[in-house]
């Protein structure tokens, strides 16, 4: 059984996670601090075009398995239609209560 994303620890992290899991891209951009990097398996990637590829036209969907103490670290299980479900680690910088950054890759 997995973590709700209403019982995530930090603000921020749930709601890019309950945003994420909506297909929501205005809640998910506002999840976002302006300028907002992330990287996938170690590469940087283009935030805009990886989240449209990887998470709303692919039906991205993430069921938090733990967290770490201070929130920013999760397990998930990720599926989306082009990947299948495979289990990832994601790792949170938090600005200004907003998501500054997030690196993702398989667990």
């Amino acid at each position: 059984m997995g973590i709700a994303p209403d019982k995530l620890t930090d603000p921020a992290v749930r709601a890019f996670v309950a945003a994420l899991n909506a297909g929501d891209r205005d809640a998910f951009a506002a999840a976002l601090a302006p300028g907002a990097t992330m990287s996938d398996d170690g590469s940087d990637r283009d935030v805009a075009d990886w989240t449209e590829r990887e998470i709303f036209s692919s039906g991205g969907h993430m069921d938090v398995v733990s967290q770490t103490g201070d929130g920013l670290g999760l397990v998930a299980d990720y599926r989306n239609d082009t990947w299948g479900e495979m289990r990832t680690a994601w790792r949170f910088t938090v600005d200004g209560g907003k998501v500054g950054r997030f690196e993702t890759g398989q667990a």
